[in-house]
Parts: structure tokens; sequence; C-alpha cells
């Protein structure tokens, strides 16, 4: 009995294997595989070279050198991108070029890109609210007077349950309250920005602004 199993299980694995075989799926498969591990390297590599030129833009002393290092990290972005749209990082790191070249528009779209899914699984915690803050801060240069409207609110109000030790968040959403006449939520952000980080003197002078 034992044996007639065996040898009918043989029969069906050398079954299965012969049509794999003939249909080349083993291949296929190692092919689709190889070129998903070559295309997710390519587009480390674009990642990591956009994001050299960035710091270079951000620390040129020469504005049209700055506006041409962040149009080569955006290109970087894009080819990166292109070969793996998932990854939030690429889609943030062509936001911050964008918004260097001052298109901070199109650079809105890819933050608003990489904070939803499917992009937005790639990110930490940490990572996600720190895209936030970048995109709150965004909003703000955006709005006429720098208002602070809802939208930039719901973004601080998320990057803080999401990083609870950023302080420089805490501070935003604490400016953003005060400009709403929100006394009370402004002092309790600008209390949390002092416990996180003692020596913010930002912080401090605002709440000396709030008990005047």
């Amino acid at each position: 009995m034992w044996t007639d199993l065996l040898l009918q299980a043989g029969l069906i694995l050398l079954t299965i294997f012969m049509f794999l075989v003939m249909h080349n799926i083993p291949q296929k498969f190692l092919t689709k595989l190889r070129y998903r591990n070559r295309a997710d390297f390519q587009a480390k590599r674009h990642f990591v070279l956009g994001a050299q030129l960035l710091a270079q833009a951000r620390s040129s002393n020469s504005r049209s050198s700055a506006i041409s290092l962040a149009k080569q990290a955006e290109s970087e972005a894009n080819l990166a991108i292109s070969l793996d749209s998932k990854d939030a990082a690429t889609h943030i790191l062509k936001a911050l070029a964008l918004d260097l070249q001052g298109f901070k528009s199109s650079a809105l779209e890819s933050f608003d890109t990489a904070l939803r899914p499917p992009a937005a699984k790639s990110l930490s915690d940490a990572e996600r609210g720190d895209a936030l803050l970048k995109r709150a801060e965004l909003k703000i240069s955006m709005s006429r007077r720098g208002n602070r409207d809802d939208s930039v609110i719901e973004d601080l109000t998320a990057a803080v349950e999401l990083s609870p030790d950023n302080a420089k968040a805490f501070c935003l959403l604490g400016e953003c309250y005060a400009a709403k006449k929100m006394r009370d939520e402004a002092k309790a952000a600008y209390e949390q920005a002092i416990r996180i980080q003692p020596g913010s003197d930002k912080a401090r002078a605002a709440l000396d602004r709030l008990g005047s």
C-alpha cells in the first residue's frame, strides 16, 4: 500500500516537473527575479545619486547652481520612480528637489503621492511623521500670508502622533494653533516642544508671548 502511494506521489511530482519544464516556467521565474533585483538596485542607485545632488544644491551659495543641481536631483528621482514607483523616499526626494526649484504645487503633488498607498507603506512611523511635517511646511509657504488651514493642522497632528519626539513639529503645531487663537492648544504644543528640546528658544519665546 505504502509502495503504491509513494509511486503515485512520484508520478505526480514528475508530471508537474515535466509540465513546468515544457512551459519554461523555471527560466521565466528566474529571469523575472533577476530583472526585479536589477531594477531595485538601479532604483536605489538613482535615489542615492539624487540625494547627493540635493544635498549639494542645498549647500550651494549660488542660486543658479542650486537650481541646476536640484533639477539633476529631480531627474534622478524620476529615474528611480520609473523603476520602483512604490518607494515613498523617491517621491519625497522629488518633492524636495521641486520645492528648491520653486515648483511648489508639483512638490505638493509628490508629497501627496508619497503619503498615500501604496508608497506610504514603505515608510516607518517616524519617516511618515517627518514627511507630514515637510508637507505642512510646504503648505504654509504656499498659502497667502502663511495662513494655517485645517489641513496643515491635520498633517502636524498626525506627525506628532507618529513621531512624538519631533520638537520641530510640536513647535510648528503651536504656531498654527496660536494663529487660530487656540491659546490652550498652542500652549500645550509649545510646552511639549520644550520637554523634548529644553533649549528651544523659539518655543520659550512663544510661551512668553502667550503668557503676556
